[in-house]
């Protein structure tokens, strides 16, 4: 399984094209399913197992009979405020700062045609709110499904809990034919989320994004190898 991470700042995509300085370098990792890879693209394209190339427009509505390629994209929030502190953690909006963030790195998605077919988000305020400006900033996003899932806000401040609850709320949410997840929450969790699913220690500052890509028929047959083989270097 070849890997990459592409980490999405609000202001600045990392990955070798654009900055060399900021590239995440992951070696080859040995998990137990061979037809299971991650890598960043930045082209909506379907790659099939035997090396054809599709668009997404040609992407059939039925049942997959063939591995394609499936993406996930893991967002953590904007900033938030902490200007009220009357307001539960949960109740807490985004800081002006942290709105800006959300318009910039929705464009940033746009531009590398990640756009998600399926939402899955926590229902912090900050989180809601995140994605209520990305929405209106790229109106394509308003055509994604969209589900809040309670539990993300809890999950993500359990130690070594995330990736696997991740794991079975996509495979209750997702059908065959959706080939771009996003997930919507908070640290610690997504950062070790992140870090499961790569193979590498990965850092998710606020409205950081980790693009992950794998093959499969279903996502129900994506299974993320949560044992850490190997892993390469960060440049920084």
């Amino acid at each position: 399984m070849n890997v990459t991470l592409c980490d999405i700042h609000y202001s600045t995509i990392y990955n070798s094209s654009i900055c060399p300085h900021h590239q995440l370098r992951l070696s080859s990792l040995r998990i137990r399913s061979p037809k299971l890879r991650f890598r960043a693209k930045s082209s909506l394209v379907i790659e099939k197992q035997d090396g054809q190339v599709v668009s997404d427009e040609e992407t059939p509505s039925q049942p997959l009979s063939e591995s394609v390629s499936r993406r996930l994209i893991l967002l953590r929030h904007a900033k938030s405020s902490w200007e009220n502190r009357s307001l539960r953690d949960h109740d807490r909006p985004l800081s002006k700062s942290g709105q800006v963030d959300a318009e910039k790195v929705s464009h940033k998605l746009q531009q590398l045609g990640w756009l998600p077919e399926l939402i899955l988000s926590s229902d912090a305020a900050r989180t809601k709110e995140t994605l209520k400006i990305m929405q209106e900033q790229v109106p394509e996003l308003l055509e994604a499904e969209v589900h809040f899932v309670s539990s993300f806000y809890s999950i993500a401040a359990m130690d070594g809990q995330t990736a696997e609850h991740l794991q079975k709320v996509i495979c209750r949410y997702s059908r065959d034919e959706i080939l771009t997840i996003m997930c919507m929450g908070h640290n610690k969790g997504w950062e070790e989320a992140a870090s499961m699913f790569s193979g590498a220690s990965v850092e998710l500052k606020t409205c950081n994004a980790a693009l992950l890509e794998a093959t499969g028929k279903s996502w129900d047959e994506v299974r993320f190898d949560l044992q850490k083989a190997s892993h390469g270097d960060m440049i920084c």
